[in-house]
């Protein structure tokens, strides 16, 4: 119902009581009197002000901005609004307001009135507010979409740049020594992996994003993925080889997806590999009960500059981005980390260690739905 069919079936005390309604940040939404547009923001008037504050406020004699009159003002907050009346002081009302009795009676009539008008007002609200929450999370939802699609374009042109050079090349005619013809036939496949492993991480992120229903959970056990990352590291070429020291008191076991889990691990790795220029990694058990374990995963390497912290976790963001190319990373390795943590319902922060490298410290809820 409209404010003014519902104000229309009900008596008013005075022929002139002005009934407006007040959002919590003072901005007037409606006025029996005045258009709403010529009146500016309500939150300083001193009964806006009690109100807020106390949930009741009044005013005596206080000379209206838009009319020039003295009223008497009188508000109440109600769960999303404030609904104020005004009526006009003057003699009559002067003498009811120094009859005690008859002027608790009128405020008791106008609270009631009020509080039933601020009923159906903040219902109204509410759904107002429910549906621009949608769109705004919907819009935000559309952003994010089209900056991963603007980053993924990008990202896929100099690797598709590349092969097409290549191919051209082998496909001229030209005279090539057998060495060159494998030299290109390398690029071709190296350029041809990173667009491999590209889609993977997007396809992945796509998935806990958009379709995390249905991604299975099973039981997960912390322990036997810190032994595979172990393992994988004693096979590892001395040049890139990181020791790997482990801090697990106890068993750890997750409610939740082995391969979500498992990338969490193995993305730091090799993060760890490619950027830290350390030698160890360490891993420790910081806290682990019935609901969740809290993991601290760190290197011994350079670390980075503080104002790149806030943007490790960003899709393509690169602290060199030159290197990164080189190590053929995608860029989204932190991205499918922080994702991967979410998922579980957990959270990841990364800071410097005092002594030099990255420090990656994120929780995990054991079961969650």
């Amino acid at each position: 119902m409209a404010y003014e069919d519902y104000i229309a079936t009900h008596d008013k005390p005075f022929d002139e009581l002005r009934i407006s309604i007040i959002a919590l940040s003072g901005a007037v939404v409606y006025d029996n009197t005045l258009p709403i547009d010529s009146l500016d923001n309500h939150r300083n008037r001193p009964e806006i002000a009690n109100a807020l504050k106390n949930g009741m406020g009044y005013h005596i004699g206080r000379q209206s901005a838009s009319d020039g009159r003295e009223y008497f003002y009188s508000a109440t907050r109600g769960e999303r609004v404030i609904v104020r009346t005004a009526i006009p002081y003057s003699n009559t009302l002067h003498d009811l307001l120094e009859a005690d009795w008859s002027f608790l009676v009128v405020m008791i009539s106008i609270s009631l009135a009020m509080s039933v008008l601020a009923y159906f007002t903040t219902r109204k609200l509410g759904k107002d507010i429910e549906r621009v929450n949608r769109y705004e999370a919907e819009q935000e939802k559309n952003r994010l979409k089209r900056q991963l699609t603007n980053n993924i374009n990008h990202e896929l042109k100099t690797p598709v740049a590349s092969i097409q050079v290549c191919l051209e090349t082998l496909l001229s005619g030209i005279s090539l020594s057998d060495e060159k013809r494998q030299e290109l036939i390398g690029h071709c496949y190296t350029h041809n992996e990173r667009l491999r492993r590209l889609l993977n991480d997007v396809s992945l992120i796509t998935r806990m994003e958009d379709g995390g229903a249905l991604i299975s959970k099973e039981e997960v056990v912390i322990n036997h993925i810190i032994k595979e990352i172990a393992k994988e590291l004693e096979v590892m070429p001395d040049e890139e080889r990181l020791i790997l020291h482990a801090d697990f008191c106890e068993e750890v076991v997750i409610d939740g997806n082995l391969a979500l889990i498992g990338s969490i691990f193995s993305n730091l790795t090799e993060n760890a590999i490619a950027y830290s220029e350390g030698r160890n990694i360490y891993i420790s058990l910081i806290e682990n009960n019935k609901h969740t374990c809290r993991i601290r995963f760190e290197d011994d390497g350079r670390g980075v500059r503080p104002e790149q912290l806030p943007h490790l976790f960003d899709r393509f963001y690169r602290v060199d981005k030159g290197r990164s190319r080189q190590k053929g990373g995608t860029g989204l390795g932190l991205a499918i980390v922080k994702h991967a943590v979410m998922f579980h319902g957990g959270i990841i922060t990364a800071t410097n260690r005092p002594n030099g490298g990255l420090r990656f410290e994120f929780t995990l809820r054991k079961h969650f739905s």
